[in-house]
């Protein structure tokens, strides 16, 4: 009796994280100024102030406290004519085991001429089971220049953990003036271990980073790029665009590669400082 009436009773959903945030900046002669600031559910936005920096800085949060099957983010830029902004998040993302489905998180950056947009989240840390499916597209008008990096971390090798089975699924789509001009899908699923075992994969290494820099003078970046990053990873330059990929054995090893190589790519200036080791 007692188990038909449990086979009667439907299982409750699983509560989900939901969130959007919208910022959109212009220019007030040779300063960055906040013209627009949308934030929805566990999405928040925060300007810190930082007289150091070249540019107008927002930090990205998710009050969730991660991401696990189901929950979804969605972030949009929108960046005017002579502006700049650098993006970056307070905190690594966690993609957390998931009962089923995966997380979703959707990066929208838009930026008029002359405009310029620096994406430098910091990495998210896929755990064992998670599973998450990312899209970062970018549409750039003539003359604006874009640097995308994004870092991922299999498992925490300080604690020990290891990423056996998973999903990942990264979709870049970058366009000039309504061109097509960059576009990189990276998929891994299944046996994480295994695969990322493999040495045309990652050879046994637990944290990786892909760099993008969309500017026109992005080829004379690759030698400085390729000095700080030695055996670790690889680039290439064609048509004002750069795109490299490091590799490290953990998430430590990836930041003291990243960071430098960050720091190329931006002309000198260094990481945000909520990246600081």
């Amino acid at each position: 009796m007692i188990q038909d009436l449990a086979s009667d009773i439907e299982p409750i959903p699983l509560q989900r994280a939901q969130g959007a945030g919208r910022i959109a900046v212009g220019a007030d002669g040779e300063r960055t100024r906040l013209a627009r600031l949308y934030q929805d559910g566990c999405a928040k936005i925060r300007l810190p102030t930082d007289h150091a920096a070249s540019t107008l800085e927002a930090v990205l949060i998710n009050s969730a406290g991660g991401l696990t099957g189901g929950d979804w983010m969605s972030w949009r830029v929108d960046v005017a004519a002579g502006a700049a902004l650098t993006l970056s998040t307070q905190a690594c993302e966690k993609v957390y085991r998931a009962r089923d489905g995966r997380a979703e998180v959707a990066v929208t950056l838009n930026a008029e001429a002359g405009a310029r947009i620096d994406w430098l989240p910091q990495e998210t840390i896929l755990f064992d089971g998670g599973a998450l499916a990312r899209t970062l597209t970018a549409d750039l008008a003539e003359g604006a220049r874009l640097l995308a990096v994004e870092a991922v971390i299999l498992g925490r090798t300080a604690m020990a953990e290891t990423v056996r089975v998973g999903e990942l699924r990264d979709r870049w789509r970058v366009r000039r003036e309504g061109r097509l001009v960059f576009a990189d899908d990276l998929s891994f699923g299944g046996d994480m271990s295994s695969l990322t075992a493999l040495a045309p994969v990652l050879g046994g290494a637990a944290a990786f980073a892909s760099l993008l820099l969309i500017a026109e003078d992005a080829a004379r970046f690759l030698e400085p790029l390729r000095a700080v990053v030695g055996v670790s990873g690889g680039a290439s330059a064609f048509e004002g665009k750069l795109f490299g990929r490091i590799v490290a054995k953990d998430g430590l090893a990836l930041r003291r590669i990243l960071m430098p190589a960050i720091a190329v790519l931006r002309g000198g200036e260094p990481c945000p400082r909520v990246w600081g080791l």
